[in-house]
């Protein structure tokens, strides 16, 4: 359980710093601090995945709660407006726990109040409960003394999409529907109807405006960073006499009498993914906890959000998630739904690089996106052995693919004589170090990037051993041949012997020679192109420039170019972006290089264990049970971006399953000397 006492709830500068997230596995989330004062535009109690898992909607911000106890008003919730907290809650707040959701418990004048928060899984509907007893754990039913206690619950509305603020406007329609248990606003026409189920509740239907609510995290990136809220009503319930009150708050309507089981069966569903765990280790179940916060429906398929708040589903980051989230934890029918859901999409040999929030067309600037497909597709028959369905569904769409890179697709991506790829369009940034500022690239990767090769190789190596399988001669040969060539091209262009690594971008005779860490990529896919002395260099490398406790740094420190902290308005965070800032996606492919150079042994481990004790703390201690996107590049390494991110979790849950606890599954073990290369086992360059 992750829990924080008075010293950290009290104190607002340690209390900010701690997000929690629920999600309902639509795309659709509530977030806030652990004292319920929203930092972000982002923070809200209902975000709407409309047509999931985009369409993505800020309904309802926050509720604003005051107990009342014998005509006495105490404020418990907290809003940073101009220069001021206001109310401050918090002094009442004794503690905040995950148990498994958020749970918040209040003390005033020696009564407890226990507030606590969860969205329900498949809905667009988050369940707010309010328990009231005498401190020290009893029932208030018979101990309470006062002559009357009430809780007044006015919900805040933002009406809203995700990504914007809203302000006072005469448009908005104040209008509240009521029946019996049931009220619904719906402000805005052509937005949906919010509804609010109320338990043992009055309702007064006097609305307002709350102004200049600022958001201190916004304000920080540059960001517009005030809003108006508006309160439609306020409900109030009679805690003298009963001791639970609680709302559901839906774009459905809703019966507040489902409450109970609501409850119930969230935290069995959430017991039964903790049951998926590989592993009694705290990180693995934390990491189990939170992959499956990414997995969410699109349409009849599944996909992964990239991270929250802002991402939607991106092919990249689907493809290096999915073995992490899926097929660690046992889930290989979500693992096939998911490729299947992408292949869909494939179009002149590529897989989108991401599906759009508002119904534009789908973006295929992308290289690598495709390429770590295959790595998806590999690693399914590793866990299953499920060839067929491979063959059935996936094989001649990748076939495809293939033919495409060959004769060249979008963005001047196509295979040159040399069997290596490029991608030669100067306008698009292809590969994941993607960050344009107007017409200038920051990280110009334009040619044949290192780990776009070593992908390229990995998949031929794929196709060659699926050919086999699958009975296609010509296929085989055809692959091989066509690995063998780029190997041999590999070698001979990318190898940088003064650095005794590899050469990031090679572009006709430029090579840039800047440590970053898309080399270790190189060395971690099961298919490599370096003998093993080649990739225990490129890992001594790695480790000695660029490791971080959470991560590896996107550029060396020693480069001119580094920018060791991602902070400041949006053109100061683009430009750190990858040059500098540590991800911690990163740990999982350079554990796993580092594991393959030196071996599967006690030592080896663990010091690769000990690279992992800065993410136990973390998680426990700032991320709530998530990992983040990014990491400042110098210490103290702060976090940023998303407070979550998928193929975080994702590449820290494979790498500490697969290479740390030897969770390595039976058909890898017997086709080791399939999909490994079996020169690199042996420490020789391959043929």
């Amino acid at each position: 359980m992750i829990q924080f006492g008075p010293e950290v709830c009290r104190n607002p500068e340690a209390a900010l710093q701690r997000e929690w997230l629920e999600t309902n596995g639509l795309g659709g989330f509530a977030s806030s601090t652990i004292i319920g004062l929203n930092t972000r535009r982002y923070h809200g109690l209902l975000i709407a995945a409309i047509t999931p898992p985009v369409g993505r909607l800020l309904l309802l911000s926050k509720l604003e709660e005051t107990l009342i106890i014998n005509g006495r008003r105490y404020e418990l919730s907290a809003n940073q407006y101009p220069g001021v907290i206001h109310p401050q809650g918090f002094q009442f707040l004794t503690q905040f726990r995950l148990d498994p959701f958020p749970v918040f418990t209040y003390l005033v004048e020696g009564l407890e109040i226990e507030k606590s928060v969860f969205m329900v899984h498949g809905e667009n509907s988050t369940v707010i409960q309010y328990q009231l007893r005498v401190a020290g754990g009893s029932s208030a039913h018979c101990s309470l003394t006062t002559s009357h206690c009430s809780i007044e619950i006015r919900p805040l509305l933002a009406f809203r999409d995700y990504h914007s603020t809203t302000h006072e406007n005469g448009a908005l329609n104040p209008h509240v529907r009521t029946e019996a248990g049931l009220a619904a606003v719906c402000p805005y026409d052509g937005l949906p109807t919010l509804y609010v189920a109320l338990i043992a509740a009055g309702l007064e239907a006097t609305g307002y405006w709350y102004r200049n609510v600022e958001y201190t995290v916004e304000r920080e990136r540059g960001l517009d960073y005030v809003e108006d809220l508006f309160s439609p009503f306020a409900l109030r319930c009679d805690l003298s006499h009963h001791e639970h009150a609680g709302i559901i708050a839906s774009t459905e309507p809703c019966d507040i009498s489902r409450l109970p089981a609501l409850q119930e069966m969230e935290i069995e569903r959430r017991h039964a993914t903790l049951a998926t765990s590989p592993s009694d280790d705290e990180l693995v179940r934390t990491l189990v906890a939170a992959a499956d916060q990414f997995i969410v429906a699109r349409g009849s398929h599944k996909t992964v959000i990239a991270g929250y708040h802002w991402f939607t589903d991106w092919g990249r980051d689907t493809m290096i998630a999915l073995p992490g989230l899926t097929l660690v934890t046992g889930r290989a029918d979500v693992t096939k739904s998911i490729l299947l859901a992408f292949a869909r999409y494939v179009d002149e040999g590529m897989l989108p690089n991401r599906f759009p929030d508002a119904g534009e067309q789908m973006e295929y600037n992308t290289v690598d996106a495709t390429l770590w497909f295959f790595e998806a597709v590999r690693a399914l028959v590793q866990y299953t052995g499920d060839e067929e369905f491979v063959r059935v569904h996936l094989y001649d769409t990748l076939t495809d693919i293939i033919a495409w890179h060959v004769r060249g697709t979008r963005y001047g991506v196509r295979v040159e004589d040399d069997g290596l790829l490029t991608s030669r369009d100067p306008t698009v940034q292809l590969t994941w170090m993607d960050v344009k500022i107007g017409d200038r690239v920051i990280t110009p990767r334009r040619g044949k990037a290192v780990e776009i090769q070593a992908l390229w190789y990995n998949a031929l190596c794929v196709m060659e051993r699926l050919a086999h399988q699958f009975s296609d001669e010509g296929g085989e040969t055809r692959y091989a041949e066509m690995a063998a060539r780029a190997e041999r091209s590999f070698n001979r262009l990318f190898w940088n012997e003064a650095a005794g690594c590899l050469y990031d971008v090679v572009d006709g005779d430029m090579r840039d020679g800047s440590i970053r860490p898309n080399q270790i990529v190189a060395v971690s896919l099961p298919n490599t192109m370096l003998s093993r002395e080649q990739a225990r260099r490129v890992v001594d490398v790695v480790e000695r420039e660029l490791l971080t406790p959470y991560g590896l740094r996107s550029l060396a420190p020693t480069d001119p170019r580094y920018r060791g902290r991602y902070e400041g308005d949006q053109q100061s965070r683009d430009e750190a972006y990858h040059e500098g800032t540590v991800w911690p996606w990163l740990m999982g492919p350079f554990i796993t290089a580092y594991m393959k150079v030196n071996g599967d042994n006690h030592t080896a481990r663990q010091r690769a264990a000990a690279w992992l004790e800065g993410f136990r703390g973390y998680v426990r201690d700032i991320g709530l049970g998530q990992v983040p996107e990014i990491f400042d590049g110098d210490a103290p390494h702060r976090p940023r971006g998303c407070i979550a991110q998928a193929w975080s979790v994702a590449e820290l849950l494979r790498a500490t399953g697969e290479d740390l606890l030897g969770l390595k599954p039976a058909a890898r073990e017997a086709a080791s000397d399939r999909w490994v290369n079996p020169a690199l086992l042996k420490g020789k360059g391959s043929t």
